[in-house]
């Protein structure tokens, strides 16, 4: 199968990475960036908006560009190769890909114009506290009384809560799990933020009867369409993470053909080279499953019948593993300066743990494929 790109697409990752290198020229330039409020840099955020990058995958009529994941992917990976903390994949793909698809029209001018313009930042609130990437809501639940919806719980943790200008919200219903709009003024509502361990944004949110207004048909289950959303968003930063770690490789390998030990470059010795082809091949097979899932994702959006669920639990896995492995492997193979915090490759590491933990750890993604066995007999295991 040819996973090559075509010219408009060369040409978009080319734009992207132009954009990327004018704003993050350096790691310190992207720590300075983080270490300040409110986390991303809103001037490169607007820019993106002028490229036409966060209505990439939006209808034409929905003010967006009409591009496929493919499309979405190359985005993803640039931010990626730079550590780039803009929140590409959580308010474009995620809030952004769940409005397009559970809104009705109205609710889509509204909330996906001012996104595709940079004036509005959307953010999903779907994680909750206990619960390892459950998509369906158990701790917020919605209740109708008085002719208006309320919301009372807690989610966390919210990627770029407490910065978001609209809040999207799963919640118990009677019927399942519904979505919800909340405005950041509205009555009730709590955002404590704080900066996480890989330098971005999260935020504990705290519902006490706020009022909220459903997104779409609330009267049906929900939850189809969140997994769908999040699996989006999985390979969205599985294509990050792909970024992230060829980044880490390229300045390893730099590393070792340029830094002397006993007189000769730290490639001469046998055994630090084959790690660093082993690193290299953990990459490529995470890109062939990463790959493979966004074509699938493709497909899926073009009405094919095919299990967008494996492939994405496949890549996930894989992300999982090789982020572990080159993170690792990176920071060790530099010795001690890859443990500071003026280094780039422990900054990749936490990017990557932090991926894994938004995406689904190894655990987690090998059960969702050992629940889609269904063609092995069960052995009894004392029989």
């Amino acid at each position: 199968m040819d996973f090559t790109i075509d010219a408009e697409q060369e040409a978009l990752k080319g734009a992207v990475r132009g954009l990327l290198a004018r704003a993050y020229p350096s790691s310190e330039t992207r720590r300075e960036v983080v270490s300040t409020e409110p986390g991303f840099g809103e001037d490169t955020w607007r820019k993106l908006a002028e490229m036409g990058l966060l209505g990439l995958p939006f209808a034409e009529e929905d003010g967006g560009m009409g591009a496929g994941p493919v499309e979405v992917s190359l985005v993803a990976e640039e931010l990626g190769r730079v550590l780039a903390p803009e929140p590409f994949v959580e308010a474009v793909v995620l809030a952004g890909g769940l409005i397009a698809s559970a809104a009705d029209d109205q609710q889509r001018a509204a909330l996906l114009e001012p996104l595709v313009a940079g004036e509005s930042l959307p953010v999903v609130a779907w994680l909750e506290p206990g619960r390892r990437w459950a998509s369906d809501a158990e701790r917020v639940t919605a209740t109708w009384a008085n002719d208006r919806w309320t919301l009372s719980g807690v989610k966390e943790p919210v990627l770029w809560g407490a910065r978001a200008d609209v809040l999207i919200v799963s919640a118990a219903t009677d019927v399942g799990t519904g979505l919800f709009v909340v405005s950041p003024e509205a009555a009730g509502l709590t955002r404590d933020g704080y900066i996480t361990h890989d330098g971005l944004r999260a935020a504990r949110v705290e519902l006490q009867a706020t009022p909220a207004s459903p997104l779409g048909d609330v009267s049906r289950d929900q939850a189809p369409l969140l997994e769908a959303a999040v699996d989006a968003a999985r390979v969205a930063y599985g294509h990050e993470a792909l970024g992230a770690m060829s980044t880490a490789l390229e300045t390893t390998v730099g590393y070792l053909k340029t830094r002397k030990q006993f007189g000769v470059t730290l490639n001469t010795f046998q055994a630090l080279t084959f790690r660093a082809a082993d690193m290299y091949v953990s990459l490529e097979l995470a890109r062939s499953t990463v790959t493979w899932a966004t074509i699938v994702l493709d497909a899926a959006a073009e009405g094919q019948d095919v299990d967008v669920p494996a492939a994405v639990a496949q890549a996930a896995l894989q992300v999982s593993r090789a982020g572990r492995h080159l993170g690792q492997d990176a920071i060790q193979l530099h010795g001690g300066i890859g443990m500071t915090a003026e280094y780039s490759v422990g900054h990749y590491m936490s990017r990557l743990t932090a991926i894994e933990h938004l995406i689904g750890d190894g655990p987690f993604h090998r059960a969702r494929l050992a629940a889609q066995v269904s063609d092995h007999e069960v052995l009894d295991p004392i029989g």
